[in-house]
């Protein structure tokens, strides 16, 4: 993952050497060398998947793909972090020393309090919340219209898979984490990420980041904080993130980093949206060209 972009541009090596350095292990190596199966593991897969997101951003820059400023930014879940680095809300070094104690810390609570996620498809938030509370499980991602992540124990999400179907859900899919994120499970990791965002140097965006918990702009350092700690329990609102920065006006977007789950799920929740994905040095490039149209 990324050896193209290590290889092919000196602003995404850079980003690369800095993750190497930061974190105090060859992250590269787990990116280009290792088994895949090692970047399942929390403490590992946050960094990589934040430092490729950024070496992404620095490739397109690089190339001439961004000549004017966003008006927003935003993240889904880890990706939030990747959205402070853009928005000049913290460096790189600093954002990579919070993701690695995130992981960490993520890591520990799934670890202590083993939990389960899974995506149910074709069902409403509203019947989701029925089952979720029938069964014990919770909310963690409103991700896109009849698409909604629930999490919790193995039995109370194998309970709510089976409530779901019953009740006329196209599928549920059970996903490979260590956790059920985003959920009071999590709850343990807060007070650990609470006093290390307390502590990082935070400062105020130079362009609002749309937050996860309340699908609302943050403006400030201080709001900021408050966000990151509280995202760990609290479900991610992409659909309504998306939803409101089209009704601000937007009219495309550009997902930087590893796949292209954000670019599917924006699809579906606004196809007036033109959607662009960065996943590659080729990908990079290409955003010198003009926008395609929307479909």
């Amino acid at each position: 993952m990324g050896r193209d972009l290590f290889d092919g541009s000196r602003a995404a090596r850079r980003v690369f050497e800095t993750a190497d350095s930061v974190l105090g292990y060859a992250l590269t190596s787990y990116c280009f060398e290792r088994p895949a199966e090692l970047l399942q593991e929390t403490r590992y897969a946050q960094p990589a998947v934040f430092t490729m997101s950024l070496a992404c951003l620095e490739a397109t820059r690089e190339a001439g793909g961004l000549p004017d400023p966003p008006a927003f930014v935003a993240g889904h879940s880890l990706g939030e972090y990747s959205a402070l680095v853009a928005a000049d809300a913290i460096d790189l070094e600093d954002g990579l020393r919070l993701v690695q104690e995130r992981g960490r810390l993520m890591q520990l609570a799934a670890e202590q309090h083993p939990g389960a996620m899974a995506a149910l498809i074709g069902l409403d938030e509203a019947a989701v919340r029925q089952i979720c509370q029938e069964a014990g499980a919770e909310v963690c991602n409103l991700n896109a219209p009849g698409q909604v992540v629930i999490g919790g124990s193995e039995q109370a999400v194998g309970a709510a898979l089976a409530l779901a179907l019953e009740r006329g859900a196209q599928r549920g899919v059970r996903l490979k984490v260590s956790g059920a994120f985003h959920t009071s499970f999590t709850a343990p990791a807060s007070e650990g990420m609470a006093r290390a965002v307390a502590e990082a140097p935070l400062r105020d965006p130079h362009v609002p980041i749309v937050a996860n918990t309340t699908a609302e702009p943050l403006t400030t350092a201080e709001a900021l904080r408050d966000e990151l700690v509280r995202q760990l329990v609290q479900p991610v609102q992409w659909q309504r993130s998306v939803e409101y920065l089209r009704a601000q006006g937007v009219s495309g977007v550009i997902e930087f980093g590893p796949g292209r789950v954000l670019t599917g799920l924006v699809r579906r929740i606004d196809r007036s949206l033109a959607v662009r994905n960065v996943s590659d040095l080729a990908s990079a490039r290409s955003q010198a060209s003009p926008a395609p149209a929307p479909p």
